[in-house]
């Protein structure tokens, strides 16, 4: 076998790791020993050392356990972390437990740990690099480009720079300063916006909303636009943005049929990476911060997406220092690479309070968005925080979906701008003529009273008072002479998928799904009231009651007419107390 050519790092240590790899095991265990002794001793170590620089996987597991406890606010101990490796079950991945006990034995004082960390840290680097021209060596191999070459080499050092500019000393701490000759020439009123104009490139945003109205289902769609390049909300096209999003809160069959519907596909999926219930840690500790900039650099996202947050918390989420932590942990790493975030929240159950929890929620982001749902496939963004002030302060949405038999059609559901004929003519969501349109959307009668009109706003979702309603009433009513009687002020059309139709009759069965991914149960066009038994004779000779011949208003006594005598009323309309 003397003629074997041999290739080279391929000697390995029992633990199956690459023995001619640059590493400082000594200077390792030094650190691991010291950091389960005590907080201060790994706070030194963390300001020196990532996660990623450790090279024994046994070491980089102790010191996971370890984050998490001191994130947590406990005093780590070897007790505690061979208690929550053995919970873990992985207590055979630190040799049942012996490095522990071996590590956990003495400890050197932790104001020695900043310089064992230092070591570690250095021949980190040195097996970065080593890594990096095993990478491009396979890559030449492969036939990869000059150009694509390139492309490699520069990602590899602008991830060092990153390093060297979030390391140690003070260099550090300057380079944080602000340069006033490019500070002042930067214009950032004219910052691009991403598509949909909801937040600028690296800021963080929150959609708030109820958990019905349909804030997975928008996001998603936003996110498949803009990581595909296509036009979000009306905006121009832009370049495609590579999103992660993490969702754990809706099934792998929601997510395929939503992304169907809204026309995307194996082939069209764009720079959207999408991680079904992702096994993070949680993010407002150190470890699943560190969890989640893992899956940032493997991505190389430029926008990540949670949905919805408190899954992603183990804290509570009354408690402000959940939010601080989750911002220390997770955000603060995102916000100082310039990658942006939308994490999506629920809404308390006071809605004028905004998202359920602390107050601290809104403390450490750009913009807070509130998503309504108006009924009838109407929405309502409205940005209720914002530190900059740019882009819109309200935005108007209609969502579309269709049927194609049992499924919803390919590319048939969409969020678009809700559109008027003239600026001037743009009514508010919760004014009269609003509503007023909404009604005659849905089909409700122009003679409707009160009772009706109630419950179709209720059926609708809109919140409007009694005098609200009265006028409302007063004003359809006062159109009703122009309209034929027992008929809805537009023809026949079709609505949203689970709606009922115009003028259609009710069956008495559930509405169904009105979205992709969503049930609910709205009712459609409230009836019409009953007609009163009629008061003559059955046709047959049989003599009825002794009434006029014309019905009279039962207040005032005048001979009812019109459609108020064709549909059975028993008032006019000055009269009707409905």
């Amino acid at each position: 076998m003397e003629n074997v050519r041999r290739f080279p790092h391929q000697q390995a240590d029992h633990d199956g790791l690459n023995m001619d790899a640059p590493r400082d095991l000594e200077a390792e265990e030094l650190v691991i020993s010291a950091v389960m002794h005590g907080a201060d001793a790994y706070r030194e170590a963390a300001n020196v050392l990532d996660r990623s620089d450790f090279y024994k996987p046994a070491h980089l597991l102790i010191w996971d356990v370890v984050s998490g406890l001191v994130a947590a606010g406990t005093p780590p101990h070897p007790v505690l972390v061979r208690a929550e490796i053995e919970t873990q079950g992985r207590l055979r991945e630190v040799d049942n437990g012996v490095l522990i006990n071996r590590l956990g034995s003495d400890a050197i004082p932790w104001v020695m740990v900043a310089h064992f960390a230092e070591r570690v840290a250095d021949k980190a680097r040195e097996r970065r690099y080593d890594e990096h021209s095993t990478y491009l060596k396979a890559a030449v191999a492969r036939g990869t480009t000059g150009d694509e070459l390139a492309e490699i080499v520069a990602q590899f050092q602008q991830a060092e720079r990153m390093r060297e500019s979030t390391g140690k000393g003070p260099e550090h701490l300057v380079s944080t300063l602000l340069d006033w000759d490019s500070f002042f020439a930067t214009d950032f009123g004219s910052i691009q916006l991403l598509p949909g104009k909801l937040m600028a490139p690296g800021q963080q945003i929150t959609l708030v909303g109820d958990g019905k109205a349909g804030k997975s289902l928008l996001m998603q769609e936003i996110a498949w636009r803009t990581a595909t390049g296509q036009s979000v909300l009306g905006d121009k096209p832009q370049e495609p943005v590579r999103i992660l999003y993490l969702d754990a809160e809706n099934g792998q069959e929601q997510v395929q049929e939503r992304l169907l519907s809204f026309g995307a596909g194996p082939r069209a999926m764009g720079e959207l990476r999408y991680a079904s219930f992702p096994p993070v840690r949680p993010l407002d500790t150190a470890g699943g911060g560190d969890d989640l900039m893992d899956m940032v650099k493997a991505t190389r996202a430029e926008l990540v997406v949670i949905d919805t947050v408190s899954r992603f918390i183990s804290g509570p989420e009354n408690d402000a220092d959940t939010w601080l932590s989750l911002y220390r942990h997770t955000l603060l790493p995102l916000k100082r690479d310039r990658i942006g975030s939308i994490r999506l929240d629920h809404r308390g159950k006071d809605s004028e309070r905004g998202a359920r929890g602390s107050s601290a929620k809104t403390q450490d982001v750009d913009h807070v968005w509130e998503l309504s749902a108006l009924g009838g496939g109407a929405l309502l963004m409205k940005r209720t925080h914002t530190r900059t002030g740019i882009g819109p302060d309200q935005i108007n949405l209609v969502r579309q979906a269709r049927r194609d038999g049992d499924n919803w059609a390919h590319g048939g559901t969409r969020h678009i701008l809700m559109e008027w004929d003239t600026p001037e003519d743009t009514p508010e969501p919760t004014s009269d003529a609003a509503i007023i349109a909404r009604l005659d959307r849905a089909g409700i009668p122009l003679e409707a009273g009160n009772r009706i009109v109630k419950a179709a706003l209720a059926d609708l979702q809109i919140k409007a008072g009694s005098d609200k309603v009265s006028r409302i009433v007063k004003t359809r009513q006062a159109r009703a002479a122009d309209v034929p009687p027992g008929r809805s002020p537009e023809p026949l059309q079709e609505t949203f998928p689970g709606n009922v139709p115009r003028n259609g009759q009710r069956d008495g069965k559930d509405a169904g799904q009105t979205f992709p991914g969503n049930t609910e149960g709205t009712p459609g066009t409230p009836p019409v009231p009953p007609s009163p038994p009629s008061r003559r004779g059955d046709g047959e000779g049989t003599s009825g009651t002794d009434t006029p011949d014309t019905p009279s208003c039962t207040t005032c006594g005048e001979p009812l007419h019109g459609y108020r005598l064709d549909r059975g009323y028993t008032t006019c309309l000055e009269h009707d107390a409905a």
